[in-house]
């Protein structure tokens, strides 16, 4: 350091940040008093204490946020307690924890239920699952604020005729076009992500110049509707509807159906092209695929249902299986609160150490109070 006459001039600060796991054992003590009978009277512990030895709420948390969340296994739930916490926990343990969540969370599935039958949007979707080594299918209904999620054996309406939403359902129902979905008294929206990639197959590999039109005009129309503030006026609806149906009969002159084409009386009646099969529903559901041009809370696609399902598919690749039945209702029910709670902007961890101590988040006892 140079030589001279120094002056203060505050300091220059930097900043370590780490965390410390440590396990913390909190002891209760009941006061014990005895009369000169030799009657013996103790004092009552609070109520979430009522065994010798438990586990206290931030570990029951922790555990079913890594398992139903993050989706680790029980053995590396394990791993990580006793490596970094030097606390042994039996699966059986990390288990019951899932099996405690799943039972405190009845009252919010019905009341997830109850808030999704009242709304006016509703997205739906279902994927393959492995339960026991047999196929079943994990069925969602979903929007922007709540999600459910139930295991069912079926894929169609008798399995959402079990679940109970959707046929109590009477808003906007938005899928991708499960014959299954059209059985229900509401109106309907179609997803147009899955359109676009058919449509892309047909103009690629199909060689359908309609298609690579239709598609062109949807990502336009899509991108005018956002500019608009998330829906058009009577009139640009009324522009935009013609020029849908100018395209569709462009389409069908180009793509005609296997009826109407010549053919001699011994030639068969030859097969619909995947590409003429998505041109008549673009033209048979014609109200259901420019449903998000009429309504503000009605979106392009059903990415919502399908974003909310994903995970299930990363769940199954790290387990293969679900081992049983009750394992697969305890995912569905947890995460579906999970994935719940993060919509409501409410942190997982905390929303999961309220509920080992009894306490359902604030949004879900507005919600049943109908706040």
């Amino acid at each position: 350091m140079p030589r001279g006459n120094y002056q203060q001039q505050g300091f220059e600060a930097r900043q370590v940040i780490d965390i410390d796991v440590s396990v913390i054992v909190t002891e209760y003590r009941a006061q014990v008093l005895v009369d000169e009978s030799g009657n013996r009277f103790v004092a009552k512990f609070p109520e979430h204490v009522s065994r010798p030895i438990q586990y206290g709420s931030t570990v029951k948390a922790q555990s079913v946020y890594m398992s139903q969340y993050q989706l680790t296994p029980y053995a590396r739930i394990g791993d990580y307690f006793e490596n970094h916490a030097n606390l042994t926990i039996s699966q059986g343990s990390l288990y019951n924890f899932n099996l405690e969540a799943y039972k405190t969370l009845e009252s919010f599935e019905s009341i997830c239920k109850k808030q999704l039958i009242q709304s006016s949007r509703v997205n739906s979707d279902e994927t393959g699952i492995n339960i026991g080594g047999k196929r079943h299918w994990l069925h969602t209904a979903c929007n922007d604020l709540w999600t459910h999620f139930f295991p069912h054996k079926k894929r169609g309406k008798e399995a959402m005729d079990d679940i109970g939403v959707l046929p109590k359902f009477k808003g906007v129902l938005c899928h991708d076009h499960w014959k299954s979905y059209y059985q229900y008294d509401c109106s309907h929206s179609l997803c147009n992500a899955h359109h676009l990639r058919e449509l892309e197959w047909s103009a690629e590999e199909d060689r359908k110049k309609w298609a690579g039109k239709m598609q062109s005009f949807l990502v336009k129309l899509n991108k005018k509707v956002e500019k608009c503030g998330g829906k058009l006026s009577s009139k640009q609806q009324s522009y935009y509807r013609k020029q849908y149906d100018i395209l569709l009969v462009a389409a069908d002159i180009e793509c005609p159906s296997p009826d109407v084409q010549k053919r001699s009386r011994c030639q068969p009646k030859p097969k619909k092209t995947k590409s003429r099969n998505l041109l008549e529903r673009l033209i048979s559901y014609k109200d259901d695929v420019l449903r998000f041009i009429t309504r503000e809370d009605v979106p392009f696609t059903n990415n919502q249902g399908e974003n909310d399902l994903r995970m299930t598919k990363v769940q199954q690749k790290i387990s293969g299986c679900f081992r049983s039945e009750e394992g697969a209702l305890i995912f569905c029910r947890v995460r579906a609160f999970l994935i719940t709670c993060r919509k409501h902007g409410v942190d997982e961890g905390k929303a999961l150490k309220d509920l080992f101590q009894g306490k359902l988040p604030d949004f879900v006892n507005k919600a049943e109070l109908g706040e």
